[in-house]
């Protein structure tokens, strides 16, 4: 029998899933709710409406039309979120540029999105100034300034005069659910930064993909509209995790701290009194190790950590700290969150040890996510927590490919599930552990080791405040894992050999292989990072090749 397609009356509405309908829930239930930007302005999210509906009006005074592209260069801000809202809402692209990015590839990111108007706030003027003349499609420059003072450089106008001139109600249309809402740019280990793109419909559904797992089901996840948000992980990046959608559509109190100070953001979460937050490990760990944390109150606040894998010495530090710590997965292309560390019910009186197991495993999928891991033949492996293979994805959130680059698309989407270059294994319970990504495993004497594994180890020494393993060439192994290490106590006598006992200690309970010990530990004042706070790994193995 054929299948049976519903046929709508002639005059039925035809109800997209746009980014405007996830502000209309906040606006009646939470109006008085306040939005924080440091201690630069408060406003009711009444107020935040009115400004999106300016900030709409202003950008199409300025000739911004559907499917011209809106690029912002500013920290974690207010302007941020409205612009999160007001640019997709009219039908137009939002760019969130990442301003750590070279000249070079800042450049071409702008140029390659074809930007039409950039708003960039004043501390990185002199840098779009310096390059200008290379910018082939912007037409306008906007001002978004805390302080007031107007730069030397010539620009096209300043973002609150603009609002001032604007009106409070602005018609957002309706339009194809399909239609690209946001873009930016990865930056892999190798060649030029790739562009991922998403749609109304996907930003949507993976905000209320979140839901059940961080909103409905009674674990440490959980959050709902009596919490406090601060996002620390950049908007730029991944609509920071797209945590703002969800935090916006719960009605939340929302804290936006610019740039990341550690001085700051603990002020801020004290005095906001901040419960919710998300952050790659470096940030977390900045923040512990801050003297002014010892001044803090920080148990009730919830974090999700990822980026990179969170060790169980951080998790362990964190737990001390009272706060409540889990992972959460993803990366650019998946829009991110594809898992969480949810606990289940019967893991609820577990004992600290197998909590920071959970905690620090790579999570279970969230609502609509399936995933999967594969072998080089692209056939599915059993679910047992021991056998590995790459992690694969379908999930309605998921970038379609990559930006004007249809060889790279088809290879991220080969035979139908997106290729994260993780691998992993998922245990009988479902939850997944990724172990090493596809190019940084360690193959010595022909057997595999994983660098995360290693990571995890040395982050439990009491003398470690954060590690990278990586592999280097050797003559007879092919490869050998090298850790580096940077100490809580820059002071602190212990030597390289000190640190590599820990290694030795757990290959002799069976943790690791023999072949796993590293033969060297280095004692470093700091370790290489990517823009967005991750272990540098490409260019820590280019440093000590």
């Amino acid at each position: 029998m054929a299948l049976r397609h519903i046929i709508p009356t002639p005059s039925a509405y035809d109800y997209q899933l746009l980014i405007k309908h996830l502000l209309r829930t906040p606006l009646l239930y939470a109006a008085d709710q306040e939005i924080i930007y440091r201690d630069q302005r408060r406003y009711t999210y009444a107020e935040f409406g009115r400004r999106v509906a300016r900030l709409a009006g202003s950008l199409a005074a300025l000739g911004i039309r559907q499917g011209d592209t809106v690029a912002i260069m500013d920290w974690d801000s207010h302007r941020y979120l409205e612009c999160f809202f007001a640019v997709p809402m009219m039908g137009a692209v939002l760019h969130t540029v990442n301003v750590r990015l070279s000249t070079e590839q800042l450049v071409y990111t702008i140029n390659h999105a074809e930007d039409d108007i950039i708003l960039v706030y004043e501390e990185f003027v002199p840098l779009l100034a310096s390059v200008r003349d290379q910018l082939a499609t912007v037409k306008k420059i906007i001002l978004l300034t805390d302080s007031g003072l107007i730069p030397s450089q010539p620009l096209d106008g300043e973002y609150e005069a603009m609002l001032a001139g604007a009106g409070d109600t602005y018609d957002f249309p309706d339009f194809s659910e399909n239609t690209m809402a946001t873009t930016f740019y990865t930056t892999g280990t190798t060649g030029l930064p790739k562009g991922v793109y998403f749609s109304h419909r996907q930003l949507v559904l993976h905000t209320y993909g979140l839901l059940p797992t961080m909103s409905a089901m009674i674990s440490t996840a959980m959050v709902n509209s009596g919490d406090v948000y601060m996002p620390m992980t950049p908007m730029f990046h991944v609509h920071a995790w797209g945590m703002p959608f969800l935090a916006t559509l719960l009605g939340l109190r929302q804290v936006y701290p610019g740039r990341y100070e550690p001085e700051v953001l603990l002020r801020l979460i004290d005095t906001e009194k901040v419960t919710f937050s998300h952050c790659v490990p470096t940030i977390l760990n900045m923040l512990l190790s801050s003297p002014s944390a010892q001044q803090v109150d920080l148990s009730g606040w919830k974090v999700i950590i990822g980026g990179s894998a969170m060790s169980a010495g951080l998790c362990e530090a964190a737990l001390r700290c009272g706060i409540s710590v889990f992972t959460g997965y993803g990366m650019s292309e998946t829009c991110p969150i594809l898992s969480i560390t949810a606990f289940k019910l019967h893991m609820k009186d577990l004992d600290r040890d197998a909590q920071i197991r959970i905690r620090c495993r790579t999570g279970l999928p969230i609502s609509n996510v399936m995933l999967e891991i594969m072998d080089g033949a692209g056939q599915p492996l059993p679910h047992d927590g021991k056998t590995t293979g790459e992690i694969v994805a379908r999930t309605p959130w998921l970038t379609q490919g990559y930006l004007k680059d249809q060889e790279k698309s088809e290879d991220l989407w080969e035979n139908g599930w997106l290729h994260t270059g993780d691998i992993g294994f998922i245990d009988e319970e479902g939850y997944l552990q990724v172990t090493d990504r596809l190019k940084d495993v360690i193959k010595t004497g022909g057997e595999w080791i994983s660098s995360l594994t290693l990571e995890d180890i040395i982050s439990r020494h009491p003398a470690v405040r954060e590690a990278a393993v990586i592999g280097v060439p050797d003559e007879k192994w092919g490869e050998r894992p090298l850790v580096l290490a940077v100490l809580k106590d820059k002071d602190d006598p212990i030597t390289g050999d000190d640190l590599k006992k820990i290694f030795v200690e757990y290959a002799e309970k069976g943790v690791i292989p023999r072949y796993g010990i590293p033969d060297r530990v280095i004692i470093t004042d700091a370790i290489a990072k990517t823009s967005v706070g991750k272990l540098n790994k490409k260019e820590l193995r280019k440093q000590y090749k």
